[in-house]
């Protein structure tokens, strides 16, 4: 019976992460899910959040994403993120500056789609800022 999986996180523009894990925990649609090896195959909508990975003989790893798709396959489970960022990455001065650039468009917006556009951003501003709250939680 093997005790690991190989686990793939890809978003738009890179491979964030490519290797064999122990287990994961994702941010699942309808609430956070774990992936262990031999997990049944499963395909679901992910939200913005952390996703843990347990690697062997290594310490937990932090991946941000910001939605995107989760495959689970008997050896092998892909993340197909919006975007995907490492917590040693996340940026808080430039998410709470990506907040108020939201915040200020949705204030001015020329048109509906303007409008949607901002509180798209607002909300991945607001998901990195409360994923960066979480790792300083997890510090102390």
């Amino acid at each position: 019976m093997s005790t690991i999986f190989h686990l793939d996180i890809v978003s738009a523009v890179e491979s964030i992460y490519s290797g064999p894990v122990e287990f994961l925990v994702a941010p699942a649609q309808m609430g956070e899910v774990g992936i262990y090896p031999r997990h049944t195959p499963m395909l679901t909508r992910i939200k913005s959040g952390m996703v843990r990975i347990k690697a062997q003989l290594k310490d937990e790893e932090l991946v941000y994403v910001s939605g995107g798709m989760l495959e689970v396959q008997p050896d092998v489970v892909t993340i197909l993120a919006d975007t995907a960022i490492r917590s040693h990455d996340l940026d808080e001065a430039k998410a709470i500056e990506a907040k108020q650039a939201a915040e200020d468009a949705m204030k001015d917006r020329a048109s509906e789609l303007d409008y949607a556009k901002a509180q798209a951003e607002l909300m991945e501003a607001v998901s990195q800022l409360a994923a960066i709250e979480k790792l300083r939680k997890r510090k102390h």
